[in-house]
């Protein structure tokens, strides 16, 4: 297991319930890939330093977890098909 650092842009549009429940989905795949969370933090709605899918802000969200290695691709595969996340960022922490 090694320490990941996942940081998602999701749609500003979302609602309050919305954005909980994808970040429950982001949440719930890490964990069905053997991983644990250590860490969520939303950091609310931003403003963007350039238009993504043509908008200007979106919800940032900070999940900080250890997974296998092996899993993080699956885990980037169903971000990039998730509609509500526009632009997603899985980084290896130093241990």
């Amino acid at each position: 297991m090694r320490p990941y650092e996942i940081v998602f842009i999701a749609h500003p549009d979302l609602d309050e319930s919305a954005l909980e429940a994808t970040i429950e989905k982001v949440k719930g795949w890490i964990t069905a890939q053997g991983g644990e969370i250590t860490k969520v933090d939303p950091w609310g709605k931003r403003r963007l330093a350039y238009a993504i899918r043509k908008r200007r802000e979106g919800y940032y969200v900070l999940i900080e977890a250890n997974m296998p290695p092996n899993s993080v691709a699956e885990l980037e595969r169903n971000m990039r098909l998730h509609e509500p996340i526009m632009r997603f960022l899985v980084t290896r922490l130093d241990e």
